[in-house]
């Protein structure tokens, strides 16, 4: 079953010793239509609406709070609320989220490259170096690793439910997830 949840950010437990742990606040979802294990999910991303959510909205009856529409694999049989009864059961999780992006970055940052020598008069810095071959094949090979765009990738990572707070909705997984506080992902529950 599948849930869109929003980071909320880590803190730990008060056990000793205490664990990290990252808090996972479910959103307010709504099952407009079921199709044979996967259903269109109306959720609120918290984003301006357009022209299609407005239509979209018409099409499956939906309040002006729910200005997002997504598929997901659910335990409902029919439309209406989503159910929650496979989290107070499940105990480990697969957490999906895109990477915080970084924008476009050198390859000392990118890739971790250790950079040239730093004194006695050496030009070479942070710089990439030598990237391409001799004669033969005469290009730079794909897959080369030079600057570029870095991050906001999707990233999916198994997280292990140290607690759910079925009133708030808020799960508390061990260890950490991607991306930044306030993102917007998906969870899976995993076993």
């Amino acid at each position: 079953m599948e849930y869109i949840v929003e980071k909320i950010g880590m803190s730990r437990t008060i056990t000793v010793p205490s664990k990290p742990v990252t808090l996972l606040r479910v959103l307010e979802q709504k099952v407009c239509e079921v199709n044979e294990g996967t259903a269109i999910v109306a959720y609120n991303s918290g984003k301006k609406m357009n022209k299609a959510i407005e239509g979209q909205q018409k099409k499956y009856s939906l309040s002006a709070e729910f200005n997002r529409i997504a598929t997901l694999e659910v335990a409902n049989t029919e439309a209406g609320d989503l159910d929650m009864a496979p989290l107070t059961e499940a105990t480990v999780l697969r957490t999906t989220f895109n990477t915080k992006g970084r924008g476009f970055a050198g390859a000392m940052k990118r890739w971790n490259f250790g950079g040239g020598p730093a004194s006695h008069g050496h030009r070479m810095g942070r710089r990439t170096g030598s990237i391409g071959n001799a004669e033969w094949p005469g290009r730079v090979m794909k897959g080369k690793k030079m600057p570029g765009h870095y991050g906001n990738t999707q990233n999916s990572v198994k997280n292990e439910i140290v607690s759910y707070d079925a009133e708030n909705k808020i799960i508390a997984v061990l260890g950490s997830v991607s991306g930044a506080n306030g993102a917007l992902g998906r969870i899976k529950v995993a076993s």
